[in-house]
């Protein structure tokens, strides 16, 4: 595929892109001369015959001299308002980021020519500018490519995907014309939520369909105009076989973490569900990880598809990693000592099984934190009130499975600790992409046990640093120093929080008597 990106001009930004076209004017310039600014009025123009445009831009084909109209940081249209001045927007947010979501080539949403009310709601959200793996996937999705894309966790997938898919669907139509497939029923809420966000403007109706909920009350809702569906596979595959959810126009079908749902537990529903779309469908799949099983799916289903690959490292920049050699005993010791000496804004902690889980918040309920736990064998009812009150801050600390690995995004998560150390690489990059979202920082804490030394050889980054028996009294201090440095405005690595001579990177596997060491915070 032509990966020539120079249709999609970048601004005045210096990264990957092609170079800027010639012609390309960006808004933050003013014309040059009267030819260049007709130019700029008929691009305008041709944007006001697109379908559903007719009544966000006026007749711009006047001839008023060019110095009587500048274009600003904010496109000015409308008889001169600035549609930009009527917006809500939030308070800007002035922490730090890293380069996992700054290293753009420039581009601003209004570049990619997108309806005036889908862009208002954007920047209510939040938004300002697109990170790198949205400027990578939105233009080439309203082609209507398919797209295989790979970018690290909280850098912006779920408006990657969700923009386009809103850009494109015709409200006037009353039919389902995207499916958003994700791998749980919180992902799904939190997906779903985004999307009613951006289309706040819109006339987009959006429905979340999973299981543990009312089968009735999704039969109902789905007599009524549904544009957008998202869901788990299993409930939206349901509700096909019944005849209920009528899938012939939903020409866009979107993967979110598509690794796992072409696991075993999801692919047969997946396979069975795709048979119901038209043959011109877009697929559109995003995820952190892709196994070889992505592939095979790939050269099944995806034409051409384009793709993405963001991913130069592991992890994220922002995210200090840490390990300890534990005992089993010296655990709970350990996370009391954590909640003890640090500032922490919510933590979540990893356990590997339900009953560790209920076990483990226990023991934190009782050593006097608060604490909510979830895993997936709790009534969906319960589920979806502790995910709610956790993300509305009712609660410090959350105990949990891998339930919680997957896309979930809370904003004041900076601390992530692996009670039980993952069982695969992919389990721990999820796990450790809760914190520090969106460029911003945070903490992993891993407690190693001797009988993790062969899991830890594959699943652990080499940036992650050993805290041996000789940092036990100083571990505390340089501890405290991470968690508050993930706050404010300057980053500070994990190489100036130890000194060189005492600071470890896990290049190999810790086998023999040196994955007997163990140390306990004091």
């Amino acid at each position: 595929m032509n990966n020539n990106r120079g249709r999609y001009p970048p601004g005045n930004g210096t990264g990957r892109g092609a170079p800027p076209h010639p012609d390309y004017q960006s808004y933050g310039q003013q014309p040059q001369n009267h030819q260049q600014f007709q130019q700029q009025q008929q691009q305008w123009s041709r944007r006001a015959q697109l379908p559903g445009n007719a009544n966000e831009v006026q007749n711009t084909t006047s001839s008023q001299p060019p110095n009587d109209h500048k274009f600003s940081g904010s496109v000015t249209l409308s008889g001169g308002q600035d549609w930009k001045a009527t917006l809500k927007l939030p308070p800007p947010d002035t922490r730090y980021q890293t380069a996992d979501v700054t290293a753009t080539k420039g581009n601003e949403f209004e570049d990619y020519f997108l309806k005036r009310d889908l862009l208002k709601g954007i920047y209510e959200k939040g938004f300002e500018k697109p990170s790198p793996i949205q400027e990578e996937s939105i233009p080439i999705a309203l082609t209507g490519s398919d797209i295989l894309a790979r970018a690290k966790n909280g850098t912006g997938k779920t408006g990657a995907f969700c923009i386009p898919v809103l850009e494109k669907i015709d409200p006037n139509t009353n039919v389902i014309q995207a499916m958003i497939l994700v791998p749980t029923r919180e992902l799904a809420l939190q997906t779903s939520q985004v999307c009613k966000e951006f289309s706040k403007y819109l006339n987009i109706q959006v429905m979340v369909t999973t299981g543990g909920t009312s089968l009735r009350d999704d039969i109902m809702r789905l007599h009524q105009p549904v544009h957008l569906l998202v869901g788990t596979p299993g409930r939206i595959l349901d509700l096909t076989k019944k005849g209920v959810c009528v899938l012939k126009d939903c020409t866009m079908l979107v993967m979110d973490e598509a690794d796992k749902l072409l696991s075993a537990e999801f692919q047969p529903s997946l396979e069975e569900l795709i048979q119901f779309l038209p043959e011109n469908r877009q697929f559109l799949m995003f995820s952190a990880t892709f196994p070889v099983t992505v592939k095979a799916f790939k050269d099944r289903h995806l034409r051409k598809p384009y793709v993405i690959n963001l991913m130069d490292q592991l992890t994220l920049m922002g995210v200090t990693q840490y390990y300890a050699f534990v005992e089993e005993r010296q655990k709970v010791h350990c996370l009391n000592t954590l909640f003890s000496k640090l500032q922490i804004n919510q933590s979540i902690i990893f356990c590997n099984s339900v009953n560790r889980v209920e076990l483990l918040a226990k023991k934190i309920t009782e050593l006097g934190y608060s604490c909510f736990y979830i895993h997936a064998k709790m009534v969906q009812d319960h589920r979806n009130r502790v995910f709610h009150e956790f993300r509305n801050g009712a609660c410090r600390n959350l105990v949990c499975t891998d339930l919680f690995t997957r896309g979930i995004d809370i904003q004041a998560v900076n601390v992530v600790i692996n009670f039980d150390f993952p069982r695969t690489s992919e389990s721990y990059l999820h796990r450790v992409g809760r914190s520090g979202r969106f460029g911003h920082l945070g903490l992993a804490v891993n407690l190693v046990t001797y009988e993790d030394r062969f899991k830890m050889s594959v699943a652990l980054p080499l940036q992650c640093i050993r805290l041996s028996k000789n940092l036990a009294l100083k571990s505390n201090q340089f501890l405290l120093r991470s968690i508050k440095q993930s706050t404010v405005n300057k980053p500070v690595t994990a190489r100036e929080m130890l000194p060189p001579h005492e600071s470890q990177c896990v290049s190999q596997a810790i086998v023999g008597g040196e994955g007997t060491d163990a140390w306990r915070f004091m």
